[in-house]
């Protein structure tokens, strides 16, 4: 297939977009950001015109020429599938696959919802949570989830260089931007040795180093 100017609507510190932009990295797709700021004015996510395009007010957004795809796990699968070239994002062996996509959703639907901004806002909003406390629970959340996570990886003979063999998969492209929250947050990493340390493998690498909160072209600049 061939590739038209993909566009993604995102956030610079949206870890679903980051996933994204790793993905389409890691693809060797062009494509154009189209940054939807998700706090200043209550949020651009929340206005009519975003409606219309993703009516749950989320973000990613992936623009395919007609098509329109939301959510970032599926825009991942659909730039593997539609998309020959660049790196495989899930192995080929069926057991490879099943490790794979249990290692990305922990972080995808286990970890990263209970962390996202609206529930944040919704705990301040509803219950006047203090900022101490919001920040008490995201932390418990990451730590829990990278506890199995680690396990998972530490003892399983399929971790390689990264978190399934020696090339980054979907697993890898999850992890990454947790870890970039975990940090955020100020979780304690020492327990955690192995996704460390394939973090630090990943960094090294010019498709997850691009796709960083920090060089996007609507992060704040310094």
């Amino acid at each position: 297939m061939a590739a038209e100017r993909l566009k993604l609507y995102g956030y610079w510190r949206s870890s679903a977009a980051y996933r994204v932009r790793i993905a389409l990295n890691l693809k060797g797709l062009p494509y154009e950001i189209l940054p939807v700021h998700l706090i200043e004015n209550g949020g651009a996510q929340h206005t009519d015109a975003y409606r219309k395009i993703n009516p749950q007010e989320m973000i990613p957004v992936l623009i395919d020429g007609e098509r329109v795809i939301r959510q970032s796990m599926a825009i991942i699968e659909y730039l593997e599938e539609a998309y020959e070239g660049g790196t495989k994002l899930l192995p080929t062996a069926v057991r490879d696959r099943a490790r794979v996509r249990c290692l990305a959703q922990i972080v995808a639907c286990d970890i990263h919802p209970l962390g996202n901004l609206r529930v944040l806002q919704y705990l301040e909003r509803e219950f006047n949570t203090p900022q101490v406390e919001r920040e008490r629970w995201a932390q418990h959340w990451i730590r829990e989830g990278f506890v199995a996570f680690e396990r998972l990886l530490a003892e399983n003979p399929s971790t390689g260089q990264f978190c399934e063999g020696d090339e980054p998969t979907l697993a890898d492209i999850c992890l990454v931007p947790q870890v970039y929250n975990a940090r955020r947050w100020s979780v304690d990493m020492t327990p955690f040795p192995t996704i460390v340390r394939i973090d630090a493998e990943c960094a090294k690498l010019p498709a997850f180093a691009n796709a960083r909160p920090e060089n996007q072209p609507d992060a704040p600049k310094a």
